[in-house]
C-alpha cells in the first residue's frame, strides 16, 4: 500500500522488450542516494502502478512490465527520458499523509488544460465514462500516484490545484495538455458504488 506522497522524481533509463511477446524491462534512475535498502522483489509505485523491483543498482532499480500493464496504463508510452514519479511502500508506523493507495491503476485519463491560479495551477482532466461515477467534491484520486483533493466534477471530467512544490518534486512540472496519466481512485468510493448496486 501507498500513500500518494511521492518522494523521488525518477526517470526511464532504458527499455528492454522480453522475449517475443509484449512484455518489457524498465531501468528507472532514482534521485536516491542509496538504493540498498530496496530488496530484489519489494513493491515500489512509479507514477502509480505498482510494480516489483527485479534487479538493482547504485541509482537505479528495474522493473518488469507485463503486456498487460503496459495496454492499461501509461507505460506502453514511456520512453527513455521519462520522469516518473516513485513511492516506496508505507511502513506500519508511518504517516499516512495523502490517502490509501493501493497503486492498483483503473484507467488512463487525459490532461485537459492546465490553468494559472494564484501562485498554484488549476488542473483538468478527463477519465473514462465509467471512472467518472466514483470521482466526488473533496473525495481523494491518485494521478499518476500523486494523492490530491477533487476541487469540482462535470461527468467524467475533474479539476484539482497543484501547489509549485508538488509540481517541483512530481512529473507534473513535466505534463502538459493531451498527456496521458493514471488514474486510481479512491478505494472507498468503490465500495460505496458497489453497496449501493445492491440496496
Amino acid at each position: 500500500m501507498f500513500t500518494g506522497i511521492i518522494t523521488g522524481l525518477g526517470t526511464v533509463r532504458a527499455i528492454t522488450p522480453m522475449g517475443a511477446g509484449a512484455d518489457m524491462r524498465l531501468i528507472i534512475a532514482t534521485p536516491w542516494a542509496d538504493t540498498a535498502s530496496i530488496a530484489v522483489g519489494a513493491s515500489i509505485a512509479c507514477s502509480g502502478c505498482c510494480l516489483t523491483a527485479v534487479e538493482l543498482g547504485p541509482d537505479w532499480f528495474a522493473v518488469d512490465a507485463s503486456a498487460e500493464t503496459l495496454s492499461k496504463t501509461t507505460l506502453g508510452r514511456w520512453a527513455v527520458g521519462t520522469r516518473v514519479n516513485l513511492e516506496r511502500p508505507l511502513r506500519v508506523g508511518d504517516e499516512l499523509g495523502g490517502h490509501i493507495v493501493a497503486g492498483h491503476v483503473d484507467g488512463v485519463g487525459r490532461v485537459l488544460s492546465a490553468t494559472p491560479d494564484h501562485g498554484s495551477t488549476r488542473w483538468l482532466f478527463e477519465v473514462p465514462h465509467a471512472l467518472g461515477r466514483f470521482v466526488a467534491p473533496k473525495g481523494s484520486i491518485a494521478v499518476n500516484g500523486v494523492s490530491l483533493t477533487v476541487n469540482e466534477v462535470d461527468g467524467a471530467t475533474f479539476g484539482v490545484n497543484i501547489i509549485s512544490h508538488t509540481s517541483s518534486v512530481t512529473n507534473f512540472g513535466h505534463m502538459a495538455p493531451g498527456d496521458a496519466v493514471n488514474i486510481e481512485i479512491d478505494t472507498v468510493a468503490r465500495y460505496v458504488a458497489r453497496l449501493a448496486e445492491y440496496s
